[in-house]
Parts: C-alpha cells; sequence; structure tokens
C-alpha cells in the first residue's frame, strides 16, 4: 500500500500525535479499571477476617475490665414460705402476744371419739349451705390457708387447745382458711379428735383432707365464717 503523500509533513506529524494520545488513553482506562477491581477473597478466609475483627473488637471493649469477685456477692435466699408450728409453739405464741384468747366454745372429747375414722381414711366436711364450687375449691387446695399447727406429739388436751387457739388467730386476722396436722397414726386418735372437733365448732362451714402435696390424708384444710360475721369482730369496730 502506497503512503497518501497528498498531506503536507506537518499535517503527518500532527497525525501521530493524535495517534499516540489515543493509545496512551486508552491504556490509562484499562488500568484504572484494574485497580478499582477489589481483591476477591474465598469465602472461608473473609470469614475468618470477619471473625478477627469481632475478637479484636471485643478485646479494645474490654480492656480495664475486672473479673467479679464472686466472695462479693451477696447469697440468693428464697422467700420463705408460710410454715406449720407445733401446739407447743402457738402455746408460746399466744401466751407471748397475751392478747389472743379463745371464744367459750366447747369440744367434746366424747362425742368426736364416738365417730372413729381410720388412719388413711378421707376427712370430708360442708355445711348444708355452702357453694359447691367453694368447697371444691377447698379440695382441690385452690384456697390460701393463713396458718398451720402441727400436732403431732400432743396429748389429746394439748390438741384440743391448739385448734381452737389457731381458728381464734384466723378470726382475730379475718383470716377463713387454715390447716391442721393430724397425722396418720397407726389408731388415728387424733385424727378422729380433729374430725370430732371441727364438726362442733360453730364457725367451721367446711373441712376436708389435704391434696398429696399438702399432707393427703395426714391434714385438713378448713374452711371458716368470715370474721366480720362474728359478734368479737363486730364489737372492735
Amino acid at each position: 500500500m502506497s503512503k497518501d503523500t497528498s498531506l503536507s509533513k506537518a499535517q503527518l506529524d500532527l497525525l501521530k500525535q493524535f495517534k499516540k494520545q489515543v493509545g496512551a488513553d486508552q491504556a490509562a482506562t484499562q488500568t484504572q479499571k484494574t485497580s478499582k477491581q477489589p481483591e476477591k477473597l474465598s469465602s472461608a478466609k473473609q470469614a475468618q477476617a470477619e471473625q478477627q475483627d469481632d475478637h479484636q473488637l471485643f478485646a479494645n471493649a474490654m480492656q480495664g475490665v475486672k473479673k467479679i469477685d464472686s466472695n462479693d456477692l451477696a447469697p440468693i435466699t428464697s422467700i420463705a414460705k408460710t410454715k406449720k408450728i407445733d401446739a407447743q409453739t402457738l402455746a408460746k405464741r399466744i401466751a407471748a402476744e397475751g392478747t389472743t384468747e379463745t371464744d367459750d366454745t366447747v369440744l367434746s372429747d366424747t362425742q368426736a371419739l364416738l365417730n372413729p375414722v381410720a388412719s388413711q381414711a378421707f376427712l370430708s366436711y360442708r355445711i348444708a349451705t355452702l357453694q359447691n364450687r367453694v368447697f371444691e375449691d377447698l379440695k382441690a387446695g385452690k384456697l390460701r390457708w393463713f396458718e398451720a399447727v402441727d400436732l403431732h406429739g400432743c396429748t389429746m388436751e394439748q390438741a384440743r387447745t391448739a385448734v381452737l387457739q389457731l381458728i381464734q388467730l384466723a378470726k382475730d386476722d379475718n383470716q377463713n382458711v387454715i390447716k391442721i396436722v393430724h397425722g396418720k397414726g397407726p389408731e388415728g386418735i387424733l385424727k378422729t379428735c380433729v374430725n370430732g372437733w371441727l364438726r362442733q365448732h360453730r364457725d367451721v362451714l367446711a373441712f376436708v383432707s389435704a391434696p398429696e402435696n399438702q399432707g393427703g390424708t395426714g391434714a385438713v384444710l378448713v374452711l371458716l365464717k368470715r370474721a366480720e360475721k362474728n359478734p368479737k369482730y363486730q364489737e372492735g369496730k
């Protein structure tokens, strides 16, 4: 191919410079594109790098932090639940307070012993006018009892006094559910007495052997009349 000689030397020089400039611009563009492409890491390496960054951030944040000395921690104690007291402790408490006196209710031991119950028998009593729903709640242990007394080791007289004192405590505090633990002695003497005494007391609306998790047939839950229905409560207003 013959060279075009129609162009002057100056024009040829200008054309060469233009071609050189275009080539340089293309090379620069290619270099710029290459530099903008991020370096690709494998997924495993990228995860490792991020984990190292997290560890470093955590280490920086924890600088100057000291481990708590467990010896300085206050012991955690659960809130004490209401516990049953024995008859002797109840008597001492009544004597110390000096304000709670039992009413004039008389409970007959003879009448109670005329109707013996077996040590494993299930006790159940309710007055005729008591709502069935209330009795079922008492039977199921859904009614929260105010306080309880344990009659284990008591003589008949001590047990009778403790029952009367506990009923009076509930009345004075306007409570209507108590628990009496009579045990399951082989002869069932105290259980027989409790069964008979509670049936005689005018403030007892119902009683029933406790659910298994509250003593089973070794204890009874007792429902009492509300204190405001008692003359003594009315006089105190």
